[in-house]
């Protein structure tokens, strides 16, 4: 059976293995959808600190059951489409032993710190997995990055009440958009690039900004009656949005960021203690996250083909990888279709 490897900075090839035998609590998959993540990108570009080469990518999945484990539940059955969670967990650290497995000290990712789903096969514990009835198997695949924007909305502690602005409206930037709107709050989206802007609005942005068109911080003053949002949210990792989201947040407010910033960050501190911000990482998702994103994706109203910008075969897997790291702000999401 076909990978892609990437086997060193921006090099990847197709290599053939061996095909997979499930244990008795796991199935084997057979790969039909799966989305390139933005750290497969940095780990082509040799930026991805997480990851050691070569390396197979790959983490956002919609897949096939092709065989059951034989203590696999009757819950699950060949011929099933599904998703999998892609993270595992020691349940022994500091974060699992708070049930909060998502940053679990010990995590290892597919596709990141080990071998992913750019594979025709694969096996997945039966516990890893989920599916649903209604969506198709790109929207399957779309899941697991929705949940990353969640899962931050959810650190946030968002409500109805909240004003909430996002920094990016990549992905992952969209993921946070669509979560803070289905929790009811008011969504500001903001970026440098207009068609972007115009897709988060698609998402359940209430407004959009372009923030080289005049002055940000007026903007927010005025559309939150010179209070700031009560959330930001940072889905660039910039350090001058970094600052932004300290600078611009409400007193009391929440700042959320999500991933790496891509060099270290100065901050004026005075801010964390004179507003009493809440400053807050997110990695990663936890159930209530997925589930919450099938229930978005199962209503119907999620832009899903606007949002995939690129399907390509396993073949041009390597190509498009490459096609990305040159023009990033080309792509929203590709994904690879193993038809």
């Amino acid at each position: 059976m076909k990978a892609l490897l990437i086997d060193k900075p921006g090099s990847t090839r197709l290599i053939e293995k061996d095909l997979p035998t499930p244990g008795p609590k796991e199935v084997l998959l057979r790969t039909r959808v799966v989305g390139f993540c933005g750290s497969d990108l940095t780990t082509f570009r040799g930026l991805n600190p997480l990851v050691s080469y070569p390396r197979i990518p790959g983490h956002e999945i919609g897949a096939t059951i092709e065989v059951v484990g034989s203590e696999v539940p009757a819950t699950w059955q060949i011929g099933q489409d599904v998703l999998v969670l892609p993270y595992t967990a020691c349940g022994a650290c500091a974060a699992c032993r708070q049930g909060r497995a998502n940053c679990c000290q010990h995590n290892e990712t597919l596709g990141v710190q080990r071998d992913g789903a750019m594979v025709e096969y694969f096996v997945a514990p039966h516990d890893k997995l989920l599916t649903s009835s209604k969506l198709s198997l790109r929207e399957l695949a779309l899941v697991e990055p929705l949940t990353v924007g969640f899962h931050s909305v959810a650190r946030g502690r968002v409500s109805p009440d909240d004003t909430v602005a996002v920094f990016g409206c990549g992905a992952i930037g969209l993921g946070v958009i669509a979560g803070a709107a289905f929790r009811g709050a008011r969504v500001i989206a903001i970026d440098v690039d207009d068609n972007k802007l115009e897709l988060a609005q698609r998402c359940g942005a209430t407004i959009g900004i372009n923030s080289v068109k005049g002055s940000l911080h007026a903007q927010l003053q005025e559309l939150t009656d010179g209070h700031g949002p009560e959330v930001i949210v940072e889905a660039v990792g910039l350090p001058q949005t970094f600052r932004s989201a300290v600078e611009e947040v409400s007193f009391a407010g929440r700042v959320v960021y999500i991933g790496y910033a891509k060099m270290p960050v100065e901050y004026e501190t005075k801010f964390f203690v004179m507003k009493e911000l809440d400053i807050l990482g997110s990695r990663n998702a936890m159930l209530a996250d997925f589930n919450s994103v099938i229930q978005l994706l199962e209503g119907g109203t999620f832009p899903v083909e606007a949002v995939i910008t690129k399907s390509v075969s396993l073949s041009e897997a390597g190509t498009i990888l490459e096609s990305w790291s040159e023009s990033p702000s080309e792509f929203t999401k590709i994904q690879v279709d193993f038809k």
